[in-house]
């Protein structure tokens, strides 16, 4: 449990700087380079924090880390990342409101609260399941194998 609050709190420490960055940087939240920027960036952000973990993991492990531990170990932090992301996003829109917000013509008609849940669940939800994906993959290549 303690690796998963290390590595997914670092993962969210980057991405509190990600955003603040770019903000400052270029205010105009409707900018390509708020859209592409954080796609990839957050993704590897996120791969990278899960194989430092589950590589942590192992090496208290002393290298005999089951595939099973190790997909556990990478989606907590993927869980831990998940929620303290939202958490993050959740005081930039109480404190700062929506200007942070890039708000599509489609998406005017529902309200700031409605828009901000649908974006938690997207932000919560991308990060378990690809959280998940990344687990895994890491996970295969770092379990311990049995001898037959």
């Amino acid at each position: 449990m303690k690796i998963a609050l290390k590595y997914g709190l670092l993962i969210t420490l980057a991405v509190i700087v990600w955003i603040v960055t770019a903000h400052l940087l270029v205010p105009n939240p409707c900018s390509r380079f708020h859209v592409v920027g954080p796609i990839v960036f957050f993704n590897l952000l996120e791969a990278g924090g899960i194989y430092f973990g589950i590589s942590a993991r192992k090496r208290e492990a002393e290298d005999q880390l089951p595939f099973k531990a190790g997909l556990k170990t990478g989606v907590g932090i993927a869980f831990v990342y998940g929620i303290g992301s939202c958490l993050f996003f959740l005081a930039v829109i109480s404190v700062v409101g929506s200007r942070m917000m890039c708000v599509e013509p489609g998406v005017a008609a529902l309200t700031l609260w409605q828009t901000a849940a649908l974006a938690f669940l997207g932000q919560f939800g991308g990060a378990l399941v690809l959280g998940l994906i990344y687990s895994t993959i890491v996970a295969f290549f770092l379990a311990a194998r049995r001898a037959r």
